[in-house]
């Protein structure tokens, strides 16, 4: 899943652009959070430690307010205000999804710092999230008077829940098919990207059927961001990554590549079975030979073919656009999704 490194530079650069353009009116966002709220979200976001003081830490990528400034410049050739409305919401709720995710996970680090949970408490974790998802309503709420925008958002929420929940309960059962797996992922990835998309259209002023086709685009980009994110929970590099190599499979995750691998047919994946069955993933030597197992069930190389199996179809959707569209800013972000290392 290589690209040329001079594509992800300038799709890197695209998104530090993006995430410059976002940052102001995020912090104007979560400045209107009563201030016990409001030290939790900076905290969070990388602002600031836990008394407040401006620190200077991982603040994540902004991938999804990048897609919606991209999906508007896309259609009209600008970055409007409804457009720079919809990023912050879009921002506010995936940052709320992931408060909760921690907490429900009970992770203690998050972008390599401790997680809200762990510094301030679950139940502050809890209550900063919600407050999060609720300055997200607010924040498209101001944007004129199509409710579209308000709708797609609550949709999202609701998919990322019920995503959330499937991906919970995939832990505890013991059949969960590549199907099941693809359908707990469209809700609770791809639909925020997505959504963004459509968002970022919307804004854009483009027609239902240009702004479905986005929606599809962003919906097959979502799609390779997990299956990538799946590929470096196991693989991936702990000094770009910041999570322990095998994580995932330590916490005996259900991840695509697993779920392939075991359902492969193969001897090794039948081995890979018995140690997640019986829970014998326990140190690192152990970890390794589940690690080789994977591979050689070809666990990873079905779970890269399928991300580059869906970027093509997202790129797809961008061909139906037509030439009068200026879509090189979404095929670059799509590039670097398929591409990235952390």
């Amino acid at each position: 899943m290589k690209r040329s490194e001079t594509a992800v530079g300038s799709a890197e650069e695209l998104l530090r652009r993006c995430g410059d353009e976002v940052s102001g009116p995020l912090r104007a966002a979560v400045d209107r959070l009563p201030g016990e709220l409001r030290l939790g979200a900076g905290f969070h976001l990388g602002w600031w430690d836990a008394e407040g003081t401006p620190v200077s830490a991982p603040q994540g990528k902004r991938v999804r307010p990048a897609f919606v400034l991209s999906a508007a410049r896309a259609v009209s050739g600008r970055a409007n205000d409804e457009a720079l409305r919809a990023a912050v919401a879009v921002e506010l709720v995936h940052n709320f999804s992931l408060v909760h995710d921690d907490v429900m996970d009970a992770d203690e680090l998050r972008r390599g710092r401790t997680a809200v949970w762990a510094r301030f408490g679950v139940p502050y974790a809890i209550l900063l999230g919600d407050a999060m998802l609720a300055l997200a309503g607010q924040v498209l709420a101001g944007v004129g008077d199509d409710t579209r925008p308000c709708h797609l958002l609550n949709e999202v929420v609701i998919a990322l829940c019920t995503g959330q929940h499937q991906d919970m309960a995939f832990e505890k059962s013991s059949a969960v098919s590549v199907g099941d797996y693809l359908e707990m992922v469209a809700g609770k990835t791809a639909a925020l990207v997505a959504c963004a998309c459509a968002l970022g259209a919307l804004a854009g002023g483009a027609g239902p059927g240009e702004v479905e086709v986005l929606r599809r685009f962003g919906h097959h980009v979502g799609l390779v961001f997990q299956l990538v994110d799946d590929v470096l929970g196991i693989w991936g590099d702990p000094a770009v990554t910041g999570k322990p190599a095998g994580a995932d499979l330590r916490r005996y995750k259900k991840s695509m590549p697993v779920l392939a691998a075991i359902g492969s047919g193969s001897e090794a994946g039948r081995l890979l079975g018995d140690m997640y069955r019986t829970r014998s993933i326990a140190d690192a030597a152990a970890t390794e030979r589940a690690t080789r197992l994977l591979e050689r069930a070809g666990g990873r190389d079905w779970t890269e073919a399928q991300a580059i199996r869906n970027h093509r179809l997202a790129l797809a959707c961008l061909d139906e656009l037509g030439p009068g569209w200026s879509a090189g800013e979404l095929r670059a972000l799509a590039d670097l999704v398929v591409s990235r290392n952390k």
